[in-house]
Order: C-alpha cells, then structure tokens, then sequence
C-alpha cells in the first residue's frame, strides 16, 4: 500500500498554542507547609525543660547569692538562670505571689541589688496578643491547607480537571513533535483494515477534499478482534503517519480511587484535545469503561459515571472541530449499545486472525534481523499455523531464535521453527525418557490411530507430524494441516473430525481391548465439538435446524456464554443426540482401525522406533496395509 503524502495542518486554521504548563511554585506549597508546621510545634520543645522553682526555694537562693540573672513579668511570671558556681547557668521558672501575700519587699530588694542578683529585669505581660496568634498559627495552617485541596477539587469538577494534587486530570499520553517510528509498512496484511484507518487520518490532515463531496469524519473507529491480532500496533502506525496530536490511554486509566475522578479526566481529555485540534484520542481495552450499564448484580456508579460523561463528550463536540476518537478491545459483546451507535463509534473495524497470506507476510517482517537458513520456508510455516495471530507469529520467530541460541547457532532453521511451534502448543518437551516402555508402546498405538483415521478418511486434514515425545501436558501428538485455509466446514468433515478426535480410543479397544485415561483430553475436545454440531450449526435431525448459538463474537473463547434458552426437554434432545454422534464415531473409527489393522501395528512399529514420523510416512504405510484377520498383534 503506497503511504498517502503528509501535509500539515490546513494553512486557514492554525493550530491552538499548546496549554502552559503550572507554574513551578505550585508543587512547593505543601513541603513548606509541613516543614513550617514541624517548626512551630517542635521548636518549643528543643532543649531542656527549665526547672520549676517555688517561690520560698527561690527567695532562700536569692539570699545566698546563687542567681545570676532574673526577669520578673507584671503577671508575676519568673525566669532566670544561676551562676556558673553553683548549676552551671541552668535555668528555673517560678512566679511571684502577688495578690495573696501583698508585696514582699526583701525580695524586691534583693534582687534589684547587684550583689544579689548581678542581672535583672522587669518586664510587661507575657500574655500578648501575638504570642496568642502563634500559638493558633499551626492550626491555621492546616486549615488554610485544607480549603485550598477543596477549592481545587471543586475546580477539578468543574471542567479544570486539576482536582486534589492532580488526580482529575487525563493520564493521556500526548504523542506530537516526537513521534514513533511505527508506520502501516509494520503492519503486514490487514489491507482492509488498514485502509478504513487512513482515511480517517487522511481526513484529518486533508479535509478540504472531503467537504468539497459533501463528506463528514467519522466521529469514531472502533477495532475489534481476538487479542494480539494487533489493534494497538495499528493504533500506534496511526501515530507515526499521522501528522497531527495523538492521544494515547488505556481505559484503566480513567479509573480511579476517587469517586468523579473518572468523568473529570474524560473531560480533560477532550478539552486538551479540541484546544490541539486536529487530533486523534486512542484508547485501548475501551471495555474497561464501555460495558453495559446496569448489567449483571452489581453496578459500579463511578464506571457508570465515566461511560456517561464519554457518551456526552462524543455526542457533543462538533464534527468540524476535527477530533476523531480511536477504540480498541477484544470484546465487543459487552459494550453498551449507547457507546456503538452512529454518531459516536461510526465505524467498526473488525481485525480478525490473519488468513495463511497474511501470516506469511506477518512472518517475514519479525524475520527481518534474523538469519535464516535456506531450509526455512515461511509459506509452509503459515500453512502449519492456523489460528495463530500477530502476536502468536512473532513470538514463534523469537522462540526459534532462542533455540538457535541454545545450541550455539546464529541462523534458524526449519527445526527450530518446528519445535518452537510445539513449544508455543504443546510445552515444554519432556524427553524420550520420560515415559516407561509399556506406557510408551499404549501412546504409540493411541497416536497410531489418530493417524491412521485421518489419513483413511478422505474429508480429514492431511497428517503432518506424528510423535510420542511427551510435550507439555501432551504424552503424544498428532499433528494435521490443512491444504488450504477453510471458512466453511460441511458435515462430513465434522463428522469425520469427530472420527480422528476418537482414533486414539478407538486404536486402543481394538489392540487392547479396554480404553485409557489418555483418551481424556480427545473426548472433551470431541464432546465439545458435537454439541455445537446439534446445538448451534443444526446438523442433528432430532432437533432440527435450530441454532442456539451466541448472537456476540466471543474473541475470548469458550462459545456461548449466556443463560440457557432453551428447556429442560431440549436440553435432553442435545445430551442424546451428542451421546449418539460421538458412538457413531467411534463405532466408524475401530472399524476403519480393525480393517487396516496390518497398517495399525506397523505405524506403531515406526513410532516405537523413530518416536517422530512424517506425514509421508504415514499414507506410504495406509496405501500399502492391507486389511488384515482379527486378532492381537505380537508384543
């Protein structure tokens, strides 16, 4: 895809000046509150305590000459301190008995008497009215602090979204002069896609073209898909090509302790956008906000209140302001139809799992950087990857290199690509020695039938890698890859699907005569596969063509999730009609089994040998078996 030509913004509307940043002194009002508070209340305390003397003790030192210095208050109030030959200049408080005992002139005499008391004073009240103000100074302080958290809060609520210390404004990250080097050559495939989201941006930096044909922006994209099909990269393409401010959250972020703090950064949100207009918001897991109001047992006001300010935002700022919201989320279903009609999300962009072109291209962009050997060939590696995504695909090419790596190799192999890819899968591969030999040989001939059913059943995809190395969970696997990619699936092939899903069992009753515990994972897997052929597809002539299927994408995985819609009765019509396509299958699979049995024993042979065999291998030995007389093989 050519990349459109920047241009800047349209030259009769100049961009608004970015809004200046708070002034510095700002962040310092609460450091010096506290540290002033701290000084006020601890500075009395600093020091020594004066001794408290009483008045007779005191007179008694007077007459022996021991004070040095005095001060005497209208109050009555006495400080002073004594000579160093007697406590070192420690100092004492008492206070004069004025108004009981009348006037007590040998004291007073003493003491204005140099012999006496070297040093003396007489002061006024100590009492003053600023001595009072000091003392309620620390309790203004905290007071003033306070009423200043509530003026802001309230001008956070207001539409300023500064709130208390800043929790109301946007978390948003503002992508302008530096931008990412991310552009849509990054993103391989998704020419669709791709397209529905230049045009927005294309609008943005170009809009005269548009109105000239009578064209409105879109007011909202909304990307929908299964996780790491890569919405966010394409969220992040749109900010490298685009050449006007990008606006960058998660819905998390609107989300806070604080009850209105969510609506409050919607606002600042939108007004930081509309005052750098053109521009484009992004924010990515919308369902963390968007859900349905009111839905299920408990109701979260402060989401609520968030999803109601960012429905009025949308459905309230005028198209040609030129600001254009971007969503992303993989699970559609929840969110509230307010948020997806026209007028708020115009357009819905669905990004599924890439198809096996795609992740060809996908594949060779994260192979760009590493060495590859000529073995290795990307066509087949997306053909051996369906239902991979982006994210999937290039953690494949990581853990390729990584096996490189480990066997002290700088070019990756096909090899490596394989037991990445049964990494990713399966596990981590737990060795040839993991399992004894005679549970070795009951995984053998349990894989041995998964194989051979598919590669007898001209509906089945065909068999690629048959193994009895312990992966993961996995004590065997057999692997299938279709020829091509497939959108539509008849039901023969889910039939026959059912039949290789119950080969191991079916392989099993017919060399053992008895099942196994191995067989757990292929049940549940078939289970769920024919309930969705009676419940949803209507591929049961008991309940007819009835779908109770899910009316919502489940990106997230496991099929409908609502309440039950159907009756009891119905429900008993689907446990049978499952109960009857799996015995069908399995019926179907031992006697395939049982007729190519020559072919059962020498698959297992090859297996108990090589532990690994080929797909070649597998139909070389289904074309040469011939049906053979019932009976046990050798041991």
């Amino acid at each position: 895809m050519t990349p459109t030509a920047r241009s800047g913004p349209p030259q009769d509307r100049p961009a608004a000046p970015a809004p200046p940043p708070p002034p510095g002194w700002r962040r310092w009002l609460i450091p010096i509150g506290v540290v002033i508070t701290a000084v006020l209340l601890l500075l009395p305390r600093m020091g020594s305590a004066p001794e408290q003397v009483d008045y007779g003790q005191l007179s008694q030192q007077v007459a022996a000459k021991h004070v040095d210095t005095l001060a005497l208050t209208a109050d009555g109030a006495i400080t002073g301190t004594y000579r160093s030959d007697y406590r070192s200049g420690d100092e004492f408080t008492s206070h004069y008995p004025t108004g009981v005992q009348g006037v007590d002139e040998t004291f007073l005499t003493q003491v204005k008497d140099p012999a006496f008391v070297p040093h003396f004073s007489a002061t006024g009240a100590t009492g003053s009215l600023l001595g009072t103000l000091l003392s309620f100074l620390p309790i203004l302080l905290f007071v003033g602090y306070f009423v200043y958290i509530g003026r802001m809060a309230r001008r956070g609520a207001l539409g300023g979204g500064l709130g208390a210390m800043g929790v109301g404004r946007s978390r948003a990250k503002v992508v302008d002069a530096d931008r990412p080097t991310t552009t849509f050559a990054d993103v391989a495939g998704y020419e669709g896609v791709k397209r529905d989201v230049t045009e927005v941006v294309d609008f943005l930096r170009s809009n005269e073209k548009y109105a000239a044909a009578g064209a409105i922006a879109p007011r909202g994209v909304l990307m929908a898909g299964p996780p790491g099909t890569g919405k966010t990269l394409l969220a992040r393409a749109v900010a490298g090509e685009a050449s006007v401010p990008f606006f960058s959250i998660t819905g998390s972020g609107f989300v806070e302790l604080y009850v209105g703090v969510g609506a409050s950064r919607v606002r600042d949100l939108f007004a930081e956008a509309r005052k750098r207009a053109p521009s484009i918001i992004f924010i990515d897991e919308i369902d963390a906000i968007g859900q349905r109001r009111g839905a299920g047992l408990s109701v979260n006001d402060e989401r609520e209140q968030t999803l109601n300010q960012l429905l009025a935002e949308m459905d309230g700022f005028d198209p040609a302001t030129g600001v254009v919201v971007m969503a992303a989320t993989n699970r559609p279903e929840t969110l509230d139809p307010a948020l997806l009609r026209p007028g708020r999300f115009d357009r819905q962009v669905v990004v599924p799992l890439p198809t096996q072109p795609e992740r060809a291209a996908i594949l060779a962009v994260h192979a760009a950087g590493k060495h590859l050997r000529p073995d290795v060939d990307l066509q087949a590696t997306a053909r051996a990857t369906p239902g991979f995504s982006g994210a999937d695909l290039a953690n494949l090419m990581n853990e390729a290199a990584i096996v490189a790596v480990r066997d002290d190799r700088s070019e990756v192999t096909a090899a490596d690509l394989a037991q990445a890819r049964d990494r990713i899968l399966l596990g981590q591969r737990q060795g040839s020695n993991f399992l004894p030999e005679s549970e070795k040989r009951n995984v053998a001939v349990h894989e041995s039938g998964h194989a051979l059913v598919a590669a007898l059943s001209p509906a089945a995809d065909p068999v690629d890698r048959v193994t009895i190395l312990p992966s993961g969970m996995a004590l065997g696997v057999t692997e299938q890859v279709p020829e091509e990619e497939r959108h539509l699936y008849s039901a023969e092939h889910l039939t026959t699907s059912l039949a290789v899903r119950l080969g191991g069992r079916a392989a099993e009753l017919v060399v053992f005569g008895q099942g196994s515990t191995g067989a757990s994972n292929d049940l549940a897997g078939a289970t769920d596969l024919a309930t969705r052929m009676v419940r949803e597809f209507g591929l049961s002539a008991a309940l007819g063509p009835v779908g109770y299927g899910s009316d919502s994408p489940q990106y997230l995985g496991g099929g409908p999730s609502g309440n039950r819609v159907y009756s009891e009765e119905t429900q008993r019509v689907i446990d049978t009609e499952v109960a009857r396509l799996l015995r069908e299958a399995e019926e179907q699979a031992v006697a395939l089994l049982s007729r190519h049995r020559g072919a059962l024993d020498a698959l297992t042979r090859q297996l108990l040998d090589h532990e690994t065999v080929t797909g070649d291998v597998v139909r070389a030995i289904a074309r040469a078996g011939e049906p053979a007389v019932a009976g046990r093989p050798e041991a």
